[in-house]
């Protein structure tokens, strides 16, 4: 009896270890795939990381053939916004502002809201290599030409400010005053200026990025939201409320032109072979693009992509587009010199920020 006893128990032990060892629970699979996400990424392929406000993470997309390749999670972060790479193409600088603003950027975040920082990424591995914790809204970091600075954006209904972060140590640098309800920061494409777009003030601060001095502000449409840099030595403001686009000389800081538009703009690329303006059209799902004559930007066509179209990225050789559709969590992806959509890659919800890495 005590040998057949024996026998039983080791049995029953047996049977319950292979169940446990087999069957988990829903906790447990999230606890599996939560561990999954801390682990090193190899993302050694051409890549585009999409920023999904909504689902609160960043998808990879390999360029080579467009398939939705790694995920990085962003440490219980909510609604992510714009992404900035840096220059040796080695770090990625994500906003965490804790409001979703697929809606526009006018409303801005509320008194007592937490969470705000931007996180720093390692582009190859998808780690988290920095958390730097604000008081306010981030709308965006963006690198300076040499990478050594990461310049943000932290909105203020009274005088918002830029932080400027040494990218060696992490240390804050400068402290730099500008308007109210500022959204995104943004350098022009030689670098040679820093643009902060004041959305409550109606108003661009430009800003020397060497002696960190606000150097003049220009008045603008109703709610600014980016200083979009472009190649031919200008840069783009999307004014929402006034649906319009504000054309600003880097050299001069003087306001060159203002493009009408008709609908909300979410976004602005110059496109320098083609010489084309793109602007994203949110409510009806499509970019515009527009081509100068007799100095003056003119519609030349329109291009459906999906649902509340918004950040657009231009491949490195300027052949392909990439426009994020936050309603349709999709990325469009474009064949520049047709203006016709080649493919459409899902993504998470509400995608927002996008950046390509070669």
């Amino acid at each position: 009896m005590i040998h057949r006893t024996f026998k039983l128990t080791l049995t029953v032990a047996l049977l319950l270890t292979f169940t446990a060892c087999n069957l988990h629970t829903e906790a447990d699979m999230d606890g599996m795939e939560e561990d999954m996400d801390g682990m090193d990424l190899n993302i050694d392929y051409p890549a585009a990381f999409v920023v999904n406000g909504e689902s609160n993470d960043v998808d990879v997309i390999n360029l080579n053939d467009l398939t939705h390749k790694d995920h990085i999670s962003l440490n219980g972060a909510k609604f992510p916004h714009h992404i900035n790479l840096s220059p040796d193409k080695t770090k990625l600088a994500v906003a965490i502002t804790s409001t979703d603003l697929s809606g526009g950027h006018d409303a801005g975040g509320m008194d007592g809201m937490e969470g705000f920082r931007v996180i720093v990424l390692n582009s190859y591995s998808g780690k988290i290599e920095k958390e730097i914790m604000l008081s306010k809204m981030p709308h965006n970091g963006a690198f300076n030409a040499d990478g050594s600075e990461l310049w943000i954006a932290q909105e203020d209904e009274v005088k918002s400010q830029v932080l400027v972060y040494n990218t060696g140590n992490w240390t804050l640098k400068n402290i730099i005053s500008v308007g109210k309800g500022l959204s995104e920061v943004t350098f022009s494409t030689d670098g040679s200026k820093v643009f902060a777009s004041n959305t409550t003030d109606a108003t661009v601060s430009i800003i020397n990025p060497g002696t960190k001095m606000v150097m003049g502000t220009v008045p603008v449409g109703k709610d600014p939201v980016g200083a979009w840099p472009a190649a031919n030595g200008h840069v783009y403001v999307d004014n929402e409320t006034d649906q319009t686009v504000t054309e600003i000389n880097v050299a001069t800081g003087a306001v060159t032109e203002t493009i009408n538009l008709g609908f909300k703009p979410g976004y602005v690329a110059y496109h320098p072979s083609s010489q084309e303006l793109w602007v994203s059209d949110a409510t009806n799902g499509r970019v515009l693009f527009y081509k100068e004559e007799n100095s003056l930007w003119t519609l030349k066509g329109n291009i459906m992509t999906g649902a509340d179209a918004h950040a657009i990225a231009f491949s490195p050789e300027g052949s392909t587009a990439y426009v994020t559709n936050q309603g349709a969590g999709t990325v469009s992806v474009i064949n520049v010199s047709d203006h016709s959509v080649r493919s459409s890659v899902s993504v998470g919800k509400k995608p927002n920020g996008i950046v390509l890495r070669p």
